[in-house]
């Protein structure tokens, strides 16, 4: 029986998407071999790969003047590519921290040029909220600013962006990519892993504007520049090929959910129902800005931290599991992706009742 899984990544996927990929596992459109087997640049994947950036192009009406590059290292490892590749003409740019994930990418950016931390929304509780532009302290002409707008520890999504003039934004997109419809125009480079809502992990999508290809620093790694990724369309070298084939069949299985927009009110539902869940109760508690919160990632805490193990056992127990919260800041956490469905919320929600009438 499979379980309602809440981790933050990797994350659930679609069971359709599942179900197809073990159909064809052995034998690809009667190719007679498996994704995983085929070269990278024979016809089968060539035509896996093209209907991968065309269809994700689709969903999320990716302008021609912005070339999608499929890398890998995950978005820790963009923390160091996305500098190495703006720095070479102005090597400074604007950090706003509103989390731990944000903070990594302005310590990492440090080690190739000068990272200003323009605003941090940290607070007494933690990081709780998004710091409003008024707050910003942004340098006379950076390189781009830095915005993480989903913070996945923390719980905090930024949904109204500042105008930022010819300053380009670029965006670690990681945990809320393709949960929603973004206008892409906003954004200089907009990044994510593929391990909560594109696929499996291995493959990060990058969408950077043509203009910025031009900017790197010559210390750059060739197999990171995006001006030569780009030029060979993300097979510089070999691309990690099945990752590139599931974020294919997710992102077709997301077009036959109604793109987006659908799959957005999807979200907001489910979110809204645990939220309201939580804001009922004293004996839960949501410590995020309500206008700053994530509908991708829920962290949440009980009154009594001493009945925390008792709750995660007993989840479990309703198969119900990956509730644990990051380390870092402790409680619990529900992350509810794309793959996650109404009913695993429901399943949550009602349990938290009965466990609270249990407990209160």
């Amino acid at each position: 029986m499979r379980v309602f899984n809440f981790s933050a990544g990797p994350a659930a996927m679609p069971e359709e998407v599942l179900r197809q990929a073990a159909d064809e596992m052995l034998n690809w459109h009667d190719s007679g071999m498996s994704v995983m087997e085929m070269s990278h640049r024979g016809q089968a994947f060539s035509s896996i790969h093209e209907e991968a950036l065309h269809d994700l192009r689709d969903l999320l009406d990716v302008p021609a003047s912005y070339r999608i590059l499929f890398l890998q290292g995950g978005g820790l490892a963009e923390n160091a590519i996305i500098p190495m590749n703006l720095f070479g003409t102005k090597p400074r740019a604007d950090f706003v921290v509103t989390g731990s994930w944000s903070q990594k990418s302005l310590n990492e950016a440090r080690k190739y040029g000068v990272a200003h931390q323009a605003a941090n929304g940290a607070t007494a509780e933690g990081f709780t909220r998004v710091p409003p532009r008024s707050e910003w302290q942004l340098s006379e002409d950076p390189a781009y600013v830095h915005l993480c707008t989903n913070e996945t520890i923390h719980g905090i999504e930024t949904f109204d962006l500042p105008d930022l003039g010819e300053i380009p934004l670029v965006a670690d997109a990681s945990s809320h990519l393709l949960s929603r419809p973004m206008d892409v125009t906003r954004y200089g480079v907009l990044f994510g892993g593929a391990q909560k809502n594109i696929g499996i992990a291995g493959v990060t999508v990058v969408i950077v504007r043509e203009d910025l290809l031009e900017q790197a620093l010559s210390i750059c790694p060739t197999a990171f520049e995006w001006k030569t990724v780009a030029a060979n369309n993300s097979m510089y070298n070999t691309p990690p090929t099945y990752a590139i084939y599931i974020a294919g069949l997710v992102f077709k299985w997301l077009k036959k959910q109604g793109g987006l927009a659908a799959i957005e009110a999807r979200n907001v539902a489910k979110a809204k129902l645990l939220y309201d869940t939580i804001d009922a109760s004293s004996f839960y508690l949501n410590k995020v800005e309500r206008h700053a919160r994530s509908r991708m990632n829920v962290p949440f805490f009980l009154a009594d931290a001493t009945r925390n193990e008792a709750f995660l056992s007993g989840a479990e127990a309703r198969g119900l599991v990956q509730l644990k919260g990051h380390k870092s800041v402790g409680g619990m956490r529900a992350s509810l992706y794309n793959a996650v469905p109404l009913d695993a919320v429901t399943a949550l929600v009602e349990y938290m009742n009965e466990f609270e009438q249990r407990h209160a």
